[in-house]
């Protein structure tokens, strides 16, 4: 069992510096309870990966990443065979017949390890995070299938592997496409936004010790505002801790109309995102 109740959830997260509410808790609790993969989705910056970050620290679980990209394949993500140590070894062999030298080339000295195949063969509570499921191409979802379905991998020169151990499995997702219905039908959903002004000033006052509560407001609610607006890219929470932290580093303990415009490319990184905020903040 990984977490007693939502509840217990909720307090070692919050041990963990990330605070969820009552539908983060939930999923995360029912997560562990079921065996199931979790699916966190939502818009980058919104704490996805810091969740099953959390998780890991709450759990004291290890952390095993797989950062999905366009063009990640089964080699970079399963597994793959150390082809040069393989050719040393047939060289190695002079005269020796195929079959044999087959037999000792593809066994465990060979295979390198990749991050699926590593979280299903821990040993150790381990927490598998799917990083940003949806910029890899549809064939890794199927790929996943098994690995979600069954919990092993079949290695044709190995045969099956079967976790003794269930990792803990967080996807996340920005929802730069539509995930397949097979893979969200293994899931459980956690749809992740913006958080409120409130809880966010909680996030930053947790982040960020020493910041008066405010400021950390202050913050939050300024930054609630350039969110509403129509911007190429809206502040995540970690570029509102960022921001905090730079607040405290230049020794400001006011949000003023100086202290914002000098310090705005913490939190916007486009120049019109910055234009335009200028002008609405009346900067």
């Amino acid at each position: 069992m990984w977490f007693a109740s939502p509840a217990d959830v909720r307090d070692r997260l919050a041990a963990a510096d990330y605070l969820s509410d009552d539908s983060i808790a939930t999923s995360v609790f029912l997560a562990g309870a079921l065996g199931k993969p979790l699916l966190a989705e939502g818009p980058a910056g919104v704490g996805k990966t810091q969740l099953a970050k959390a998780v890991s620290a709450a759990t004291g679980a290890a952390l095993v990443r797989l950062q999905c990209y366009e063009g990640l394949d089964e080699a970079r993500a399963l597994y793959e065979w150390n082809y040069r140590k393989q050719l040393l070894r047939i060289q190695a062999g002079g005269g020796e017949g195929w079959d044999a030298a087959h037999d000792d080339i593809f066994t465990e000295e060979f295979l390198l390890e990749r991050p699926l195949l590593r979280a299903i063969r821990a040993e150790a509570p381990t927490v598998l995070l799917i990083d940003e499921i949806d910029k890899a191409d549809v064939e890794v979802e199927g790929l996943l299938l098994e690995v979600l379905s069954d919990y092993q991998v079949t290695i044709p020169e190995l045969g099956t592997i079967t976790a003794t151990r269930r990792p803990y499995v967080v996807l996340t997702s920005n929802a730069s496409r539509e995930l397949s219905e097979a893979l969200k039908r293994r899931c459980l959903y956690l749809h992740l936004s913006y958080p409120t002004p409130e809880r966010e000033r909680d996030i930053v006052l947790t982040q960020v010790p020493g910041i008066e509560a405010d400021l950390a407001e202050r913050l939050a609610r300024t930054v609630a505002t350039m969110r509403a607006l129509e911007l190429k890219k809206s502040p995540s929470i970690a570029e509102t801790v960022d921001w905090a932290n730079t607040l405290l580093a230049l020794g400001r303990t006011e949000l003023d109309e100086a202290t914002v415009d000098a310090t705005l490319g913490v939190v916007l990184k486009h120049a019109s995102d910055q234009t335009r905020t200028r002008k609405e903040l009346g900067l």
